[in-house]
């Protein structure tokens, strides 16, 4: 009864965090954008909106082939993110890595890939949402969910970041 109840306190902190890092992407996608005449609305960068989709699927199964809200493994994650806000993307970690320009980790934007090595080897991406956090499937067994590139796991993993557009 008192994980249960742990569970319903701390759903809703959870759907707030959500809600204001998407909250930060879409306001971020309004300051950077510049329309071309004032009438036009704000659009936002293929990052961006691949940001708010990737946090849209957050507690979705992970699913090793998994691109779809079924279930995702971590480059099917970006893959969908991407394809859903309008720009094709490769499918797997390695040709994501070859597909992007590397951007220095202080010049970080919503909707970089940042790339991990787990175990040793360049294995694992996940989608920037900004505040220092991003969106991934991490494995199996656990769900999409957003981590913290401070925390020391993957502090430590961090590889590189890249742009795709």
């Amino acid at each position: 009864m008192a994980h249960n109840l742990t569970q319903m306190i701390t759903q809703p902190q959870r759907i707030i965090r959500i809600f204001s890092l998407a909250i930060t992407v879409l306001a971020m996608a309004a300051c950077v954008s510049s329309p071309s005449d004032k009438a036009a609305a704000p659009s936002a960068s293929p990052g961006d909106r691949a940001a708010i989709i990737a946090l849209d699927q957050v507690g979705e199964p992970y699913r090793y082939g998994g691109n779809s809200p079924g279930g995702f493994d971590c480059s099917g994650l970006v893959q969908y993110s991407y394809s859903r806000a309008g720009y094709s993307t490769p499918r797997t970690t390695g040709q994501l890595w070859s597909a992007v320009k590397t951007v220095d980790r202080h010049q970080i934007r919503t909707g970089d890939l940042l790339f991990f090595s787990i175990e040793g080897k360049m294995s694992h991406v996940g989608l920037y949402v900004g505040e220092r956090r991003f969106v991934h499937a991490p494995q199996t067994g656990r769900s999409v969910s957003i981590e913290s590139l401070d925390a020391p796991f993957y502090k430590a993993a961090f590889i590189r970041a890249g742009r795709l557009y």
